[in-house]
């Protein structure tokens, strides 16, 4: 059903607001009417106190996380007792601005039972005839934001909060249908959410999979021959200690430019930045950056595939990343903080990647890592061309690295399948809430 009419209506007039799609028994039920969170819900102040309780976070994406966990250590402090008490089934807003929600975002407190949230943020509970799952899949489309926005009249204070008032919140409208037809929407989009949860436990459990897999394939500590092994290899005997320098035929950097700030088109000569390598994953054309003709006369070769890239200068976490190229890409260059490694005939180079991209193997590299104690570290050269790996012949070799393949496909393709039902529930979304004024909620 298409939508009857588009409209920022405020509360109590202005155009009807009507979804594009309804359920067949709601399709000759009133408009929608926005509603203030002022008339749907009742702040909730009430202080902690005495009580020991959880002291918690909101991290947008995520939602409650406990403060020990956030910040490594409870931050309350001195003003633990005037913290918040916040039960199951109410909401609070966090100030604090973030790139998924620029004007702060709002969680429902579920199966947490009661938990302290700091003062600073604004805890509420809706009344009788306000669905909780409704409300919360609004928050989640960032209602609440598109209308903050114009009330924002600077950036965050000192302590990362934006300057909204509690007026000014609770004065967010949030178009609402009936009761019935607002327990409907949310348990058509919590069908989606459980469907969308257990393709993410079915990717997380074939990871975890693949490490344990990888775990056999490979030698431990102190070992020379991998626990699991193909039945063709079984009396191959021990795997050999090789230094990298044996298994590459170079390792060369890329240029030292500053980017352009922008992407470089498909066909246009780009550099990639730092992070198009992590954790095993290239990502170059999210990545690629243009730079100018003086540079690109610096430059050497372009990407290839069956190289690995490896990260050599880059924050503490990231540096020693490192992932396989699977393809040839002619119009991208690597920046000074990537290196190529090369392939070398009788070295099977996805095993390569695999060995480097191992728990062990990034434990290796970051290990090399020398510089300041602060934001960046870098390996050199030749402490990565003298690192130590264990290899087999190069017909096992293939065999593993063929083995991993297959498995990193079906991955890649669940990852898919996961990523289409998140489209597929955000498209569903903007069909069942009608959209209000030019933009889309």
């Amino acid at each position: 059903m298409s939508s009857k009419e588009k409209s920022s209506a405020g509360e109590g007039g202005g155009a009807a607001l009507v979804p594009a799609l309804r359920f067949p028994e709601f399709l000759d039920a009133p408009a929608w009417n926005p509603v203030s969170l002022r008339k749907a819900s009742v702040p909730v102040d009430e202080a902690v106190g005495e009580r020991k309780l959880t002291p918690v976070s909101i991290s947008a994406g995520i939602g409650f996380v406990p403060q020990a966990e956030k910040f490594g250590r409870d931050i309350s402090g001195n003003q633990y007792q005037r913290y918040t008490l916040v039960r199951d089934g109410d909401f609070v807003f966090n100030k604090g601005n973030s790139l998924k929600f620029p004007q702060g975002c709002i969680y429902l407190l579920q199966g947490w039972d009661e938990v302290a949230a700091p003062n600073v943020f604004i805890a509420f509970r809706l009344k009788d005839g306000y669905a909780n799952g409704f409300f919360q899949n609004c928050f989640e489309q960032n209602q609440h934001g598109k209308q903050l926005q114009r009330h924002i009249t600077s950036g965050a204070r000192g302590n990362g909060l934006l300057n909204i008032s509690k007026e000014t919140f609770f004065g967010v409208e949030i178009p609402t249908p009936s009761l019935p037809e607002q327990h409907k929407i949310a348990e058509c989009l919590d069908s989606m959410d459980a469907l969308i949860a257990a393709q993410g436990r079915k990717v997380e459990a074939l990871r975890s999979h693949k490490k344990g897999l990888m775990q056999q394939l490979f030698p431990q500590e102190g070992e020379t021959q991998p626990r699991l092994r193909f039945p063709e290899f079984e009396g191959a005997g021990e795997w050999a200690e090789i230094p990298l320098s044996k298994l590459v035929s170079a390792l060369d950097a890329g240029v030292s430019v500053n980017s352009g700030d922008r992407p470089a088109m498909s066909d246009e000569i780009g550099i990639l930045k730092t992070s198009a390598v992590t954790n095993g994953v290239f990502e170059p054309l999210e990545n690629k950056f243009i730079f100018d003709e003086n540079e690109i006369k610096r430059a050497r070769e372009p990407v290839r595939a069956n190289t690995v890239i490896i990260s050599r200068m880059n924050t503490p976490a990231l540096v020693g990343a490192n992932a396989y190229v699977k393809d040839d890409y002619p119009h991208i260059f690597l920046p000074d903080r990537l290196w190529a490694a090369k392939p070398r005939p009788g070295v099977n180079m996805r095993f390569v990647a695999l060995v480097l991209g191992s728990d062990k193997g990034r434990a290796a590299l970051s290990g090399l890592a020398g510089g300041s104690s602060g934001s960046m570290k870098n390996i050199s050269k030749p402490s990565v061309l003298a690192l130590v790996v264990m290899a087999p012949s190069l017909p096992e070799q293939q065999r593993i690295a063929d083995c991993l393949t297959s498995l990193d496909d079906l991955i890649t393709a669940e990852i898919r399948k996961l990523d289409t039902l998140g489209s597929h529930k955000k498209g569903l979304m903007q069909q069942l809430f009608p959209r209000v004024g030019e933009e889309d909620t």
